[in-house]
């Protein structure tokens, strides 16, 4: 059972008893877990033996605890207080609290005010640092949002404005500082703000970088080889930072049939990475605090002010699950911006990938990452550290070896897959072989049917010489045709033009002649087409032939129409009647 606790609950104290004289022996662990990320007080157990202590009146104990922490805790945190059995079957009582949203959570004795936070296994006064974050927190605010005392228009952002251009393609507007958070409505800077000007007036913005000889900091005849500090503005800090490191990043090289083969002592991906964390989320409430850089003979530590943001040490979680909290949001997403960073907590993911995808990667140059709850450590190991570079050049070689021998496996067997594929080959050769014999029969029919294809050819040729003779009779056949019907045209056109006489002397005489409908419509044909014949009469006017010669008798008599020529080749002469 208090295995589950452990396992459920990063911070966890046992108490004997529920003191009752002494109270604050147990009421400022509380304020302490309510301040932090919660955890949980187990009475009934010895804290330093671990042995099961009875309790004598768990009910009372239960209505004791509760009413102390309503009257001196402010402001009274979530809690759930509950007996319980540990896994001997002992009863025990145990005390749940939350991690608090309304920080800071005080401590009430005698009229003052304390506030206490976790140090490892230990709780302690918050110093002024950290009961400040705790009122940002419970406010909902944070340090880097709030607003200076430095007026915006006495400071410019070149250095920003060149390097976000570089970075994003675009440029900063005036608004852009607005939205970013670095300025007020007011016209002040915001913290945030500060740290990005050109000169950054804020002194604990520093970097202190030393080169040690030796493996620690103990004195010897020569303490550091090299030493820096570096002030200004947030960017400076981070070009400046990296450059020192570079410059005392040994590298082991060695060359091989087809290239140089370069191995850094500490990975520049691995260093990038831990600087924009040490920049970004560092706090910088805390004055006369700087961020150190110290690089040793084995290991890079690079250590900020400020523990993890969430209050749980990195130590105990997961690297590749960090849950993301900021403590400077505004910088962070200035950063993002720039694609310094990330927005998803990957910074330590992409530590550990740049160490283990390094050439000279070893399980004990693991990076190593510590908090508590005013520093954060990264250390990372250098990669060459006790390592020869015969051992290198033979272990590379080795590497090629092992790859060369499996290729040659390989293409033994390609070679046996080539034997296989060749001896198929020849069985198929010797099929088509065979198959050959029966080709020639088949090429004797194709030259019999070539030759019978050249007659149809030569026949072929000589209907179409047939036929141009033929097309060129047709043409001057038909020419004479049209001459001769340009010819009727012209008697046609004489015809018309006596028809339009005789229309002429019909419409001015006196008589006026009846027509039946038949002979109306058979008139109407003729007038249509003179040259039309009896039975296509029958056939555009539905009528019998009878019919159609009674009334063309009719109209010949009254002098309307008259057939002029023969009756094959001849036409019909008419007058319009007057109706």
């Amino acid at each position: 059972m208090l295995t589950k606790y452990r396992l459920e609950y990063t911070e966890c104290d046992f108490k004997r008893e529920v003191e009752r004289t002494k109270t604050k022996n147990w009421l400022k662990s509380i304020c302490a877990f309510a301040n932090g990320i919660g955890g949980m007080l187990v009475f009934g157990i010895d804290d330093k033996t671990r042995q099961h202590v009875p309790l004598k009146d768990i009910q009372s104990d239960i209505e004791f605890i509760t009413d102390c922490i309503k009257d001196r805790v402010s402001p009274v945190p979530d809690f759930v207080l509950a007996p319980d059995v540990d896994e001997y079957g002992n009863e025990i009582l145990v005390l749940k609290v939350k991690g608090g949203l309304n920080t800071p959570y005080y401590l009430i004795e005698n009229s003052n005010k304390t506030t206490f936070i976790r140090a490892g296994s230990s709780t302690v006064v918050a110093d002024a640092p950290i009961l400040h974050e705790l009122i940002l927190k419970g406010t909902n605010r944070t340090w880097d949002t709030l607003k200076s005392e430095y007026l915006a228009k006495d400071f410019s952002f070149t250095f920003l404005e060149s390097l976000y251009y570089h970075k994003t393609g675009n440029r900063i507007e005036d608004n852009d500082y607005y939205s970013f958070g670095l300025i007020t409505k007011d016209g002040f800077l915001t913290n945030a703000g500060v740290l990005f000007t050109d000169v950054c007036p804020l002194r604990q913005s520093r970097i202190f970088c030393t080169c040690w000889n030796g493996r620690t900091k103990a004195p010897s005849a020569v303490d550091a080889l090299d030493d820096k500090e570096y002030s200004g503005n947030i960017l400076q800090l981070l070009s400046a930072g990296e450059d020192f490191i570079k410059l005392h990043n040994q590298k082991i090289w060695y060359k091989t049939p087809t290239s140089r083969v370069e191995n850094e002592s500490f990975p520049t991906r691995a260093v990038h990475e831990a600087m924009v964390n040490a920049l970004v989320h560092r706090d910088y409430g805390v004055l006369g605090s700087e961020i150190h850089i110290d690089i040793f003979d084995d290991r890079l530590e690079i250590q900020n002010p400020g523990g993890m943001y969430d209050g749980l040490p990195v130590q105990l979680q997961n690297l590749e699950n960090v849950v993301s909290t900021r403590r400077n949001p505004v910088v962070a997403d200035l950063m993002s911006r720039m694609n310094f960073m990330e927005r998803r907590g990957s910074g330590f993911r992409k530590i550990l990938q740049a160490v283990k995808t390094a050439p000279n990667f070893t399980e004990n140059n693991i990076p190593v990452f510590r908090s508590s709850a005013y520093i954060f450590t990264v250390e990372i190991k250098n990669m060459n550290e006790g390592i020869d570079a015969n051992d290198t050049i033979n272990s590379e070689n080795d590497t090629i070896n092992d790859t060369l021998n499996a290729q040659n496996g390989e293409n033994e067997t390609l070679k046996g897959k080539n034997d296989t594929i060749n001896a198929q080959n020849d069985t198929l050769n010797d099929t088509l072989n065979a198959q050959n014999g029966g080709n020639d029969t088949i090429n004797a029919k194709n030259d019999t049917l070539n030759i019978r294809n050249e007659r149809i050819k030569n026949e072929n040729d000589r209907i179409n010489t047939e036929n141009d003779r033929i097309k060129t009779d047709n043409d001057r056949g038909d020419e004479r045709i049209k001459t001769e019907n340009d010819r009727i045209n012209d008697k046609n056109d004489r015809i018309n033009g006596e028809n339009d006489r005789i229309n002429d002397r019909i419409n001015d005489g006196n008589d006026r002649i009846k027509l039946s409908d038949t002979e109306n419509c058979i008139y109407t044909e003729i007038k249509q087409n003179v040259y039309i014949t009896i039975p296509q009469l029958i056939k555009n006017t539905g009528f019998s032939e009878p019919t159609i010669n009674r009334a063309l008798k009719t109209l010949k008599t009254n002098g309307i129409i008259t057939r002029v020529g023969s009756r094959k080749f001849g036409y019909w002469q008419v007058l319009p009647p007057k109706i």
